[in-house]
């Protein structure tokens, strides 16, 4: 008899500031990479954004996500790509107490699929990964387009 897999997930990572103003080294597990603030904020604007480490983890968890859930599926998807772009408008938020993203757009795109199987499939993303669940919450507009490759 095989052990059900737990429905709990935990992660820890942690960062810190360096001798760079606006420079910061996170930590997952055992690795380590820089994450740079915005030039917009005077910071060095060389590695990767706060912004941009969280929508690639969006999209990461999407692609992640497809092959598994198209896997549980029986769907024969070969391939995929998530491009993803948000814009945030500090002067016109639709909140006053949180900085939100004001839109985010997710272009899937996949390969060895059908369309009806690709829409599951990326339904199943939509309804799966708590990183889109938390800007779909947050964001006012928000659009997740598919394609599937030829």
């Amino acid at each position: 008899m095989t052990t059900p897999a737990t429905t709990l997930r935990e992660y820890d990572v942690a960062a810190r500031s360096t001798d760079i103003f606006g420079r910061v080294l996170c930590s997952a597990r055992d690795h380590h990479f820089i994450v740079d603030g915005p030039i917009q904020n005077d910071c060095p604007g060389e590695a990767v954004t706060p912004a941009e480490v969280f929508l690639s983890a969006v999209a990461a968890c999407g692609v992640e996500l497809l092959h598994v859930i198209a896997r549980d599926q029986n769907a024969p998807l070969t391939r995929a790509t998530v491009k993803i772009h948000g814009e945030v408008d500090r002067a016109n938020q639709p909140r006053s107490d949180l900085t939100t993203f004001n839109s985010v757009r997710l272009d899937f795109t996949l390969w060895g699929v059908d369309g009806a199987q690709a829409a599951a499939v990326v339904n199943g993303f939509k309804g799966r990964c708590p990183l889109f669940g938390t800007v779909a919450a947050a964001t006012p507009d928000v659009q997740v387009r598919f394609t599937v490759g030829a």
